[in-house]
């Protein structure tokens, strides 16, 4: 069973944990998960979400820097027909400006189309059979996005960043899962990574719900914090959904994660390289 709190980064400094460390990353360059051997640079996963590291730099602004070194990474190893970029959305605020714009064009078309002498029939829609009042829902997004340009710019690939936000209440799961399957649905290739140790929700395990499936490797209590791959793919004449998953456990290294661009070709994206990276350009390191 998984533990309701993850192990401090306060032990990273014992040779147990340097040790660790050392024996995982060897495991890995032996198989060619890494795209460097050299195992003395490769770092644990931080709790972003509490002391110490908390002290020193925001979520926010960690979330915010990771895609565009993410897309660093990747473009090296993407074909020349694919392109990564990153995308950040930051909830209500933003979505407020957007609608509150809109209400103003379409208020001035509307006084633009009226002038003296038209005649215009006005009608009286009935009242509302329910009226409630709602808060916008606080959608944050954090991911890479990878098209095909020989597809008219077709999207294969997406990169999700959890945030709290997206794990904090059912409608923001709920808005997170719809999304995911619905990309599935089309095809499209979804991974999912969660740093967010306040939050014991697995958002992977709900997709699978969607689905009406599980995955036994998580059961029976799924990890607050882990790594995913997700695609389906046409198979002969039916569909195949298949996953690679790895939980992720504060003081350990990160995994690499299969993006795939169709069916039969993949790349490699290193999850610690790009942290890492920016780790060290937030100087949370």
């Amino acid at each position: 069973m998984w533990p309701d709190a993850p192990r401090r980064y306060s032990e990273e400094n014992s040779p147990t944990l340097r040790r660790r460390i050392r024996e995982k990353a060897a495991r890995r360059s032996a198989v060619g998960l890494y795209q460097t051997n050299d195992a003395t640079n490769l770092m644990p996963l931080l709790d972003h979400f509490r002391p110490p590291v908390l002290n020193r730099g925001s979520w926010e602004g960690f979330h915010g820097g990771w895609p565009m070194m993410m897309v660093m990474d990747l473009c090296k190893s993407l074909p020349e027909q694919y392109t990564a970029e990153p995308r950040v959305h930051l909830g209500r605020n933003f979505e407020v400006d957007v609608c509150t714009f809109d209400v103003e064009e379409e208020s001035n078309s509307r006084t633009s189309k009226s002038g003296p002498g038209a005649a215009t029939a006005t009608w009286a829609p009935p009242q509302p059979t329910l009226t409630l009042e709602l808060d916008p829902t606080e959608i944050y997004e954090y991911e890479v996005l990878i098209f095909d340009s020989q597809r008219r710019r077709e999207l294969v690939a997406a990169i999700e960043i959890v945030s709290p936000a997206n794990k904090d209440r059912p409608e923001t799961r709920q808005a997170f899962v719809s999304k995911c399957a619905v990309l599935l649905q089309k095809k499209v290739c979804v991974s999912i990574i969660d740093l967010v140790t306040i939050k014991n929700f697995n958002l992977y395990s709900d997709v699978l719900e969607v689905f009406g499936q599980t995955d036994p490797s998580f059961a029976p209590s799924p990890p607050p914090t882990y790594a995913v791959t997700c695609r389906s793919h046409h198979l002969a004449t039916r569909s195949r959904f298949e996953s690679w998953a790895y939980p992720m456990v504060v003081g350990e290294i990160l995994p690499a994660l299969p993006i795939w661009l169709d069916n039969d070709h993949a790349i490699s994206l290193d999850l610690e390289i790009s942290y890492q990276q920016t780790c060290r350009a937030l100087r949370l390191i």
